[in-house]
């Protein structure tokens, strides 16, 4: 688990500058800590560099990347991991390939020599991102998992293409540009962004399975990008009926979830797990204990308010498989005190400071010496477990129900939600035409957050609102979506693959994941994401993912024997830190960070935010009269505004190319 860098340019004579290239990987130390590396292909003007977090091979010189093939025609580098890889390695062997380095990452250079890129993927399995220069395509690929565990940004300068795992990798490079779109403020304050954008104008994301890959053609570089896996769910009509089988499911999932598990619990280092009040963490912990028969070390969040916290959950959970485990304790002032450098790391906004918290959990895990843990993201994903998904199927997907049934489900939904409504559920139905006429409905997981458009639309500056008189944020993002995907599929799995694609792969896996674990040098693998496990997934009928009101039915059956009663029974809860407004300190930390970077000064100065607008929302916020399902909604939207006040502190207004060339310096990190 590793960053990586990179540079195209459209002279091949034109050679990358080699400092810049290591003053890239030195803003992402935090990544690889262990070492560093670049290349730079002759007569190419091509140039990689990468930043070790050693795992697997921790033998330094032997697996330090970028990798250059025995033919000199191949430049790789890899941010991530490939299970299976000694299979692979062996069979290859076995073909006459020989291995320089006991990485996993070799393994691309091999298998794309002898079969091409396209299968190539088909056998790689795990969380990764990589950047393969073929000298005699003239080509560059930029790849990224089926998910998009892994990060992978890119943009074109004045003379090329330059990517990276973040995006303050990109901006370390002088020619590229640092100023936001009006279009990525705008979602960044409504929390749910256009798959493959970012914030920022010209800079864009290489979507979850697909390959942008980069042609030099007569000293011009032409993009273009194809898919090579997506969230293939059957037609509705494909499914069994209800005398299926439920066994055979519930075995299936169980079946696949130990492999996905033990696959990933490969490393020549520790692995330890995260644990919370759910069966999805749970069970990952459950199955990494049988499947070793040691003690794992298992690491929980706990939250100083008792509506929130998981943690007497967790640690019957912890008792049961004999965990060594590890409760950090939060309070107010821990979250909104390292706010600012979880913004560094994260790249967005975050509508909570859940991000904030495994930000401090993932530096906690560091401290006591371990590098990778597995999690359960991913498993509300596969099986249905969040409560807009079982809000969808009440309302679109269980026609044969009487209403008065129907509707008594999802007043009972409604009920034991009643926390999360502004954020997690809307507060009221919003409808979007271009999500309508895309998939039938609109998602109830994007209506919260396009619902805050209303909100959000006022706050930005005068200047820029005008760039988006006529912009809809829904069209934006159902556009982006494969009709071929959503077309004659069952309501659940049109809403499961929606979220998969927004919510999954904007926020859990970067704020939630990969942004804030990583900050502190840690590897976090989502067992529930391989995908020979969520194909199997897919196939699960909807009636088994919710059965009646319960949802995640066919994983609480799979998981049953190694669960405790309290949590087997436990209905879904979503997992998130208290909002500012359930703690009067933790709201004065609020307007302490407000001070700072939303007084009238900040906000001219940045030029992104409407000042008036600012103060009127913290007044609404703090007016008694308002009930408490906007005050979460506001809480998001007062988190959004802060966030990009901090973006903007963070990479405009700072020297971004000068803090890249003081952080190789003070690494000893020199070309």
């Amino acid at each position: 688990m590793c960053g990586i860098a990179g540079i195209f340019n459209r002279d091949a004579n034109q050679a990358p500058d080699a400092q810049t290239l290591v003053n890239m990987a030195a803003i992402m130390h935090h990544r690889g800590p262990d070492g560093f590396g670049y290349q730079i292909l002759d007569n190419t003007g091509v140039g990689f560099s990468h930043a070790r977090l050693s795992i697997i091979d921790l033998n330094e010189d032997r697996a330090r990347q970028p990798f250059v093939s025995d033919s000199g025609e191949l430049l790789l580098a890899h941010n991530g991991e490939f299970y299976d890889f000694k299979r692979i390695r062996a069979d290859l062997t076995a073909q006459g390939a020989r291995f320089r380095s006991k990485s996993d990452s070799e393994i691309v250079l091999h298998l794309f020599a002898r079969e091409g890129l396209d299968e190539t993927l088909t056998h790689l399995r795990g969380e990764f991102a990589f950047g393969l220069y073929d000298r005699n395509e003239d080509a560059m690929y930029l790849v990224r998992d089926r998910f998009g565990i892994k990060p992978l940004y890119y943009t074109e300068t004045s003379d090329g293409v330059v990517f990276g795992s973040e995006l303050k990798v990109l901006f370390a490079h002088p020619a590229v540009k640092r100023e936001f779109s009006s279009e990525g403020l705008y979602h960044q304050l409504i929390q749910v962004m256009v798959p493959g954008t970012t914030a920022f104008a010209g800079v864009k994301q290489v979507a979850p399975g697909h390959v942008v890959k980069v042609t030099r053609r007569n000293g011009k570089l032409e993009l273009s990008e194809s898919k090579y896996w997506d969230v293939n769910f059957p037609l509705a009509q494909d499914y069994p009926g209800d005398d299926v089988d439920e066994q055979e499911y519930i075995d299936g999932v169980r079946k696949h979830l130990l492999e996905a598990v033990q696959h990933r619990l490969t490393a020549d280092v520790p692995v330890g797990c995260y644990l919370s009040g759910g069966i999805d963490s749970c069970a990952i912990l459950g199955l990494s204990a049988a499947a070793t028969q040691t003690s794992v070390k298992a690491f929980t969040i706990g939250f100083d308010s008792d509506d929130y916290d998981e943690t007497p959950i967790a640690q019957e959970m912890a008792e049961a498989t004999g965990a060594d485990h590890h409760i950090m304790r939060l309070k107010a002032d821990d979250l909104y005190d390292h706010f600012v450098k979880t913004i560094w790391h994260t790249e967005r906004t975050i509508y909570n400071t859940l991000g904030v918290a495994k930000y401090l959990m993932s530096q906690q895990v560091n401290e006591v010496g371990y590098k990778v843990v597995l999690t359960g993201e991913g498993s509300d994903e596969l099986f249905a477990g969040y409560p807009a998904f079982r809000k969808d199927m009440f309302l679109h997907g269980l026609d044969h129900l009487p209403d008065s049934e129907r509707k008594a489900w999802q007043e009972l939904l409604e009920k034991n939600n009643k926390l999360f409504k502004g954020a997690m559920l809307a507060r009221e139905e919003f409808v979007s035409a271009a999500f309508n006429a895309k998939m039938g409905f609109t998602p109830s997981c994007v209506q919260p957050w396009l619902s805050c458009g209303d909100v959000a639309l006022p706050l930005i500056a005068a200047e820029r609102r005008q760039n988006l008189e006529n912009y809809d944020a829904g069209k934006a993002i159902a556009e982006t979506l494969d009709e071929t995907m959503l077309k004659g599929r069952h309501p659940l799995d049109r809403a499961q693959y929606v979220w998969i694609k927004t919510m999954l792969e904007g926020q859990i896996l970067t704020w939630g994941g990969d942004r804030v674990d990583m900050a502190n040098s840690m590897e976090a693998r989502p067992a529930f994401l391989d995908h020979h496990l969520a194909e199997y997934a897919f196939t699960v009928p909807p009636h088994l993912r919710i059965k009646g009101n319960k949802e995640k039915y066919v994983l609480r059956e799979a998981m049953k024997g190694l669960l405790p009663e309290t949590l087997y029974k436990r209905e879904k809860f979503a997992f998130m830190a208290p909002p500012a407004h359930t703690d009067p300190k933790k709201w004065q930390a609020v307007l302490k960070l407000a001070e700072q970077f939303l007084s009238e000064e900040a906000v001219k100065e940045a030029g992104l935010l409407d000042f008036a607008e600012v103060q009127r929302t913290f007044e609404r916020h703090e007016s008694d009269e308002v009930p408490i399902d906007e005050k979460v909604q506001l809480d998001a939207v007062i988190n959004h505004m802060l966030g990009v006040q901090i973006l903007h502190h963070h990479f405009v207004k700072a020297d971004v190319p000068k803090l890249a060339q003081q952080r190789a310096n003070e690494l000893g990190w020199c070309a």
